[in-house]
C-alpha cells in the first residue's frame, strides 16, 4: 500500500479580482518524491506556491498538506518549508540569530541545536555571527534555504531555489533536497534552472498561459537526460 500524499492539489485556481491567474493544476507528491513547475514567468508558478503553503487561498480547487488544509490549519503549515521570492530574514540579526529567531518560533528545540550544523552546510561557516546586511545575495539565498531546511520538514516548496547560487552552493542544494528526499520528505521546485533541478526530480508540471498545467513523468528518463527533454516539452520560447 502507497503512503499518502504530503501534497495533494486538485484543479487548483486563482482569481485576482475580475482577472483569472493562469493557474490550474493537479498534483499528487508522496514521501521521498521531488517535483518541478516549469514555465514561463507568468503562468503562476509562484502562485501556486504561495497557495500550497497556505499564504493564499485558491479561488477554485482545494490543496492538502498531509491530508490538512494548510489555509486553515497551523498542523499543516508546520510541516512545509517555504522559499519565496523574497527571503524573510532580519538584516540586523546575524546569520545564526535568524534561525535561532525561527527555531524559537516554531518551538523547536532540536532544530536550535542543528543550527551551526545547518550553516556549515549552507557554505556561510565563518559567518555565524555577521549580520545579515553585509551578505552578498548568494549568502542570502543560503541563509534563507537553510531556514527552509531548519526543521526537516515533510513538504519543501522552493521558489527559485538556484538564484545567486554558484555552481559549487548549486551542487550543495541538490545535494540537500536529496537526502531530504531519502528520508521522506517531498519537494516541490519552481525555476528556471533547469539544468541543476531536472536531475533531482521524477516528475514535472509544465504551465502555459491559459492552459491547465501538464504533467510530464521524468523516473525513466536518465537523469543526464531529462533537461533537454523538459526544454524540448517547453519549447523555445519558454525556457
Amino acid at each position: 500500500m502507497s503512503a499518502a500524499p504530503v501534497l495533494e492539489a486538485r484543479a487548483v485556481a486563482r482569481r485576482f479580482g475580475a482577472v483569472r491567474a493562469p493557474v490550474r493544476i493537479d498534483l499528487s507528491l508522496r514521501p521521498g518524491e521531488t517535483a518541478l513547475l516549469l514555465g514561463a514567468n507568468g503562468t503562476g508558478k509562484s502562485t501556486f506556491l504561495r497557495i500550497a503553503a497556505g499564504l493564499l487561498p485558491p479561488t477554485g480547487g482545494e490543496v492538502r498538506v498531509a491530508g490538512l488544509s494548510p489555509r486553515a490549519e497551523g498542523a499543516a503549515r508546520r510541516r512545509i518549508g517555504f522559499l519565496s521570492h523574497t527571503p524573510g530574514l532580519y538584516p540586523e540579526l546575524t546569520a545564526a540569530e535568524n534561525l535561532r529567531f525561527f527555531a524559537d518560533l516554531r518551538g523547536d528545540r532540536d532544530a536550535r541545536e542543528r543550527i551551526g550544523a545547518l550553516l556549515e552546510e549552507a557554505g556561510l561557516a565563518g559567518w555565524e555571527e555577521e549580520p545579515v546586511r553585509v551578505f552578498s545575495r548568494g549568502m542570502i539565498q543560503r541563509l534563507a534555504l537553510a531556514r527552509a531546511f531548519l526543521h526537516r520538514p515533510d513538504l519543501l516548496l522552493l521558489d527559485e531555489p538556484f538564484t545567486g547560487l554558484d555552481r559549487s552552493g548549486a551542487e550543495a542544494l541538490g545535494r540537500r533536497i536529496a537526502g531530504r528526499a531519502a528520508d521522506g520528505g517531498a519537494a516541490l521546485l519552481a525555476t528556471h534552472r533547469v539544468e541543476e533541478a531536472a536531475p533531482l526530480a521524477g516528475r514535472a508540471v509544465l504551465l502555459r498561459k491559459g492552459a491547465p498545467g501538464r504533467t510530464m513523468e521524468l523516473a525513466e528518463v536518465p537523469a543526464h537526460a531529462r533537461a533537454a527533454r523538459l526544454r524540448e516539452a517547453l519549447g523555445e520560447g519558454e525556457r
